[in-house]
């Protein structure tokens, strides 16, 4: 896995092999640090040269996981599989809820007030298509990316349900949205998902029909072989390590448990700070080891497992914890295949 290289302005350069950048930081021309989970290195001194090789983003977008793949004509340097923001739609419906059964009680009377200015992306849609875009955001910062080339994908009306696409398609909206957004960072290359498979039924690629397992051909086959079209350069993937990613839920306007305690108060709930740290803050623990900071317990912080969000205790000390980085979804490297592959 290549390490991803900045300068001392935060501008991105081409990535290096891992044994370079232990080189680097021997002799310390670099400074190591960790940008979302991935290793990365920042120089110290003025780099050799600019030159950067055409490196393009491939996404495959999808309502449970995502796959993205970062190649250039010579490496493919990340795959990731992202899941997706599901939980939005359901947290809308609570509130809504709550908000009814709260003015009912209170103000009985209160006739509807068409106060509010209407318009812009229904939130699920916008939680969905804005996680893609800080993914996208956040692989610009940490390579040159010259092109993002993105599976073209459409709603679909299932029988006896609402049919889209004649008035108004929240997925059609939110694409729009996204491609806009997306081109302000690099320009943007659409494929449809026919000719998608086309490309990777021309490499002899096969693609799981489980969508939702943690491999390589689940849905990033898709992304590297798109990006592979932009870039050329390989007739096999040389890399089929994942990087998994799982966004974190943070309840920033929920301030209080939604059911009281006996005695008509509710306990505090939600805020992204516990006891100086910002949840899911990567902290190194002397017993747990590398950690991301959860909720808190009177005067103790919990600790969570970046491998699988489980809790490891709900009593640690602040003063025992290091702060290594900030990141707002948590990562976990899955071995893959890296074959000697030769170059097309």
């Amino acid at each position: 896995m290549f390490v991803p290289v900045v300068d001392r302005q935060q501008r991105p350069l081409m990535p290096t092999a891992p044994s370079r950048a232990r080189r680097w930081i021997k002799r310390r021309e670099a400074t190591p640090f960790w940008k979302g989970g991935v290793f990365c290195v920042r120089l110290n001194r003025e780099p050799s040269g600019r030159v950067v090789q055409p490196i393009a983003v491939g996404i495959d977008p999808g309502s449970k996981k995502e796959g993205l793949t970062v190649k250039s004509a010579d490496h493919t340097f990340l795959n990731i599989n992202a899941d997706a923001v599901t939980w939005v739609k359901k947290a809308v419906e609570a509130r809504r809820m709550m908000r009814r059964a709260r003015r009912s009680r209170k103000t009985p009377c209160r006739a509807n007030r068409e106060n509010r200015a209407r318009g812009g992306l229904p939130p699920s849609t916008h939680a969905r298509w804005g996680w893609k875009l800080r993914l996208a955001r956040w692989l610009a910062r940490l390579y040159p990316v010259t092109q993002f080339v993105v599976e073209d994908i459409a709603a679909v009306t299932k029988p006896g349900q609402r049919r889209w696409n004649k008035s108004f398609s929240p997925l059609e909206a939110g694409k729009r949205w996204f491609y806009a957004a997306l081109a302000e960072i690099a320009p943007v290359k659409t494929k449809q998902g026919w000719e998608t498979k086309e490309l990777r039924d021309g490499l002899g690629l096969k693609k799981t029909k489980a969508k939702l397992a943690e491999l390589f051909s689940a849905h990033c086959v898709d992304s590297w072989v798109l990006a592979n079209w932009w870039t050329g350069g390989h007739t096999a993937p040389d890399s089929t390590r994942l990087l998994c990613v799982t966004p974190l839920r943070f309840h920033r306007r929920q301030l209080h448990a939604l059911q009281p305690t006996p005695g008509g108060l509710r306990r505090s709930y939600g805020g992204t700070r516990s006891l100086g740290f910002k949840r899911g803050e990567l902290v190194k623990h002397p017993k747990h080891g590398v950690v991301y900071v959860g909720g808190t317990s009177g005067d103790r912080i919990s600790l969570h497992a970046t491998a699988d969000g489980s809790r490891l205790c709900r009593n640690a000390k602040p003063a025992e914890c290091k702060r290594l980085a900030y990141t707002s979804w948590r990562t976990r490297l899955l071995p893959g295949l890296t074959p000697r592959v030769p170059a097309a």
